[in-house]
């Protein structure tokens, strides 16, 4: 199983890939937007600090900040800020939010060697490959497990991506996958807590670092994913090769990706969506609201039904995306801040809100019935939200998405900039060059 990812990444190039090339700017995009949008949160600056006294060369770019650091420490603080607003794309079938793993170990690669564009592409939509397929393999029992299937697979396509990035053989590449299975790791239980980062981010460190050692002649076991000890068995149920494997090379799994138009968990996307629509239905009158059911899969229960005392439980809770929908009119950024979470409105109208099991509803879906003061009940089902597969984000809604991210976060980098260089990466003959471009205080460039 992983010779066979390995001799399919080595075996890849530009052409096999090219016609998937916007689709992996759109996720880049999204993933700068997202970083941005964490750039001075505390979480970051904590991790920064932690960092900064064992921090090797001052290689690559902190997406957000001025300053460098060495590339594994780029590669961690990249990944959890690209997750820490639960704003991040997500591959459906698996739940996995693919590009933060990815894209932040090889853009921290990327600055300490000369790659280009087409290079930096190519690996990312194969690393998103590898990562998705082992995570269909494993679905949907190793996440309800407990299991992060972000951090758990994302280092599989963060260590295939690198491999590829370093020229590693076959063999090679097999090898970092093997030594990534080491180090899989992350629980759905941090989730609401910072802790879910830290797992993200050893992704991506840890995919390079994995890379890096096969690069340097570390070997792994030949079956370190299916074999009877493996990480699949070890972490779940014997995997689905043919998950894994059909169609390889010819479907592609980042076609499938999506972005989301909330930051919250994508599954709480249908209910923002009813209550809007709801919102409206009952003129904007919300004092005339009794009470709320949502109704939706154990998923969506499992994940949501919890009490808010912060943001990030808001990120992660059906009551605080219900108030959210009905009370404010729309779901940014700025909806989920502490500010706004602890608002006494916010909480009464979060106190109305009962969720209740329909094993009918798919996950994904939801269905909100108001009632009335008046004794009127409305209901509106929600099935495909806005930003799933059948009703997609744009690409100048994504250059927005970065826009009110980059306002959130307060980073001092220039947004426009930001979306020209992603757009164009593919004409990039050097990519480190383009990121330095980026950090270089507003007004500078870089040559490139």
């Amino acid at each position: 199983m992983s010779r066979t990812l390995a001799d399919f990444v080595a075996a890849s190039s530009w052409a096999d890939v090219q016609a998937q090339s916007h689709e992996a700017r759109r996720s880049i995009l999204n993933f700068f937007a997202t970083a941005l949008g964490s750039a001075r949160d505390p979480v970051v600056a904590a991790a920064m600090r932690t960092l900064a006294p064992f921090s090797g060369a001052a290689t690559s770019t902190i997406i957000g900040h001025t300053q460098p650091m060495d590339a594994l420490c780029a590669a961690f603080l990249n990944a959890i800020s690209a997750n820490l607003l639960d704003f991040d794309d997500t591959h459906p079938e698996t739940i996995i939010h693919p590009a933060a793993p990815v894209a932040a170990a090889i853009f921290a690669l990327s600055e300490t060697r000369k790659l280009s564009g087409r290079e930096v592409l190519t690996a990312f939509i194969l690393g998103v490959d590898v990562e998705c397929r082992i995570g269909s393999s494993v679905s949907p029992r190793h996440y309800a497990r407990g299991w992060h299937i972000t951090s758990t697979c994302g280092i599989f396509g963060a260590a295939a991506a690198c491999a590829k990035l370093l020229g590693l053989p076959a063999e090679g590449i097999a090898n970092a996958i093997g030594v990534a299975a080491s180090q899989s790791a992350g629980n759905v239980e941090n989730l609401p807590s910072a802790a879910k980062n830290v797992s993200v981010g050893n992704a991506a460190r840890n995919g390079l670092f994995a890379a890096l050692l096969a690069q340097q002649g570390y070997e792994a076991a030949p079956r370190a994913i299916e074999g009877p000890l493996g990480w699949a068995r070890t972490m779940g149920d014997e995997p689905d090769i043919a998950r894994l494997l059909d169609g390889l090379g010819k479907s592609w799994e980042i076609a499938k990706n999506t972005y989301k138009p909330y930051p919250a968990g994508i599954v709480f996307h249908s209910v923002i969506d009813a209550c809007l629509l709801l919102r409206e239905r009952i003129g904007r009158k919300v004092e005339q609201v009794a009470s709320v059911t949502v109704h939706g899969s154990a998923l969506l229960l499992a994940r949501g039904d919890r009490a808010v005392n912060n943001e990030r439980d808001a990120r992660v809770s059906i009551h605080h995306c219900v108030a959210c929908g009905l009370l404010l009119g729309k779901a940014g950024v700025a909806e989920f801040a502490r500010e706004i979470v602890l608002r006494p409105d916010m909480a009464q109208l979060r106190q109305k809100v009962r969720a209740e099991l329909d094993a009918r509803m798919p996950d994904g879906a939801a269905r909100v019935s108001l009632r009335l003061l008046s004794g009127e009940e409305l209901t509106e089902t929600v099935t495909s939200p806005r930003g799933s597969q059948t009703a997609p984000l744009s690409d100048r809604d994504i250059e927005e998405k970065l826009r009110e991210c980059m306002r959130s976060g307060r980073s001092d980098w220039n947004a426009d900039r930001v979306i020209d260089a992603v757009w164009r990466l593919d004409a990039v003959d050097d990519v480190g060059n383009l990121l330095q471009s980026l950090r270089a205080p507003s007004g500078q460039t870089t040559s490139n």
